[in-house]
């Protein structure tokens, strides 16, 4: 019998898969912005207000941003899982990335519902 050593976190295709989706979404979110931003061309705060009050812009730039959270949270924990071999150190870092993309998401919608 052949006993295998398993290690790493065995995310594979389904990362591989999230990371393609929400590198899709971010791109598609990029040119319809930039239409609308070139559509409307705001040039004064109450402009760019304007832009982001319509409660569609709002979703699709929350939808952005969790879109690159969650690409920057397997992208980091990839680097910290290959680069990082002490077992305590790695969970720390783990640890304060999620509480930091956690705590931009929080952010970025509060940002956008409270125009």
């Amino acid at each position: 019998m052949i006993n295998r050593n398993v290690v790493g976190a065995h995310y594979g295709l389904k990362d591989w898969i999230i990371q393609r989706a929400t590198a899709v979404i971010m791109a598609v979110y990029a040119v319809l912005i930039a239409i609308v931003l070139c559509a409307v061309r705001p040039s004064t705060f109450e402009a760019w207000q304007g832009v982001f009050a319509n409660g569609v812009v709002q979703f699709l730039t929350f939808l952005f941003f969790v879109s690159l959270f969650c690409h920057a949270w397997i992208g980091v924990r990839d680097i910290w899982m290959d680069y990082v071999k002490s077992t305590g150190l790695r969970l720390t870092l783990h640890v304060l990335t999620v509480t930091v993309l956690v705590g931009y998401t929080a952010w970025a919608a509060t940002i956008l519902w409270r125009l």
